[in-house]
């Protein structure tokens, strides 16, 4: 049986790269979902793969939060009552978890490879949160639909590319291995726009779309199927570019949301790249 149906693909084609979107899935109860599954998945997972903190956090952060000193498989296992959140990442690291990803992909290759060509770095994270648990706002660097398959939530999501709600220094720094956690200010809640999930629904995160997640009142999971293009290691590329010519005192343009804008900036830091690393 197919995850997405036909008609959330016609939903997901009409919207994707830019316009975030809810779809339905039909991941179901899946046992790989399930809390001691998960457990066991993060206790096998390499420590460079597992990120957890208490989740009682405020929108904006600096920096990465301390751990909560509680065993990751002990946080996932009671996860109602240890007030946390937890990353599992690159989850297709383990075979049954890169079947699972891999699967849920090729049934909407055609929509994605359509109109940003070869999906490039597949990758899989599966958040577990407490109630009430806060993701901070931040961004990330690849298309993502994110899946709710228990309990609820709310993203706050704002437009990619404004930067007004994240400014290109901030952009060029994460690209040249900066944090991808940005600065929170009250006044923009009024730009963002809300999207609450509930167990059944995926929600489609455009590239570098800045957000915000709260959770509900029950404990959560939630897997997020990703994957990069020539179009978003272009816009990166192009940044990093940016980041550098702003060092050494210019005053760069903008980088473009699509490819065919950031071809020379992209090209100029891949040279640069390559020149250090000889």
């Amino acid at each position: 049986m197919t995850v997405f149906s036909e008609e959330a693909r016609q939903v997901f084609a009409a919207n994707y790269p830019e316009v975030p979107h809810k779809i339905t899935h039909q991941l179901g109860s899946n046992v790989l979902f399930e809390f001691e599954s998960l457990a066991r998945l993060a206790e096998a997972l390499p420590e460079n793969s597992i990120e957890y903190n208490f989740a009682d956090l405020p929108i904006g952060i600096d920096g990465k939060p301390e751990p909560t000193g509680i065993s990751i498989g002990d946080t996932i296992r009671n996860i109602e009552k240890t007030g946390s959140w937890a990353a599992l990442k690159n989850i297709e690291q383990v075979p049954e978890y890169a079947a699972l990803l891999h699967g849920l992909l090729e049934e909407i290759r055609p929509q994605i490879e359509a109109r940003t060509g070869k999906m490039q770095k597949l990758q899989g994270f599966i958040f577990i949160t407490s109630p009430g648990g806060v993701t901070p706002y931040h961004f990330d660097p690849e298309h993502n639909i994110l899946l709710q398959i228990r309990g609820s939530k709310v993203m706050t999501q704002f437009p990619a590319g404004d930067a007004r709600y994240a400014p290109h220094e901030v952009h060029e720094s994460y690209h040249t291995g900066g944090a991808r956690e940005l600065k929170w200010r009250d006044e923009m809640l009024a730009g963002g726009t809300q999207f609450p999930l509930i167990a059944g629904e995926a929600l489609f995160v455009p590239v570098m779309a800045p957000h915000f997640v709260k959770n509900g009142p029950g404990s959560s999971v939630s897997l997020s199927i990703t994957w990069r293009s020539d179009w978003s290691f272009a816009e990166a590329d192009a940044r990093a570019f940016n980041g550098v010519l702003r060092r050494m005192g210019f005053k760069p343009g903008n980088t473009g949301r699509w490819p065919s804008g950031n071809k020379a900036k992209a090209l100029g830091w891949r040279v640069l790249r390559k020149f250090r690393k000889s």
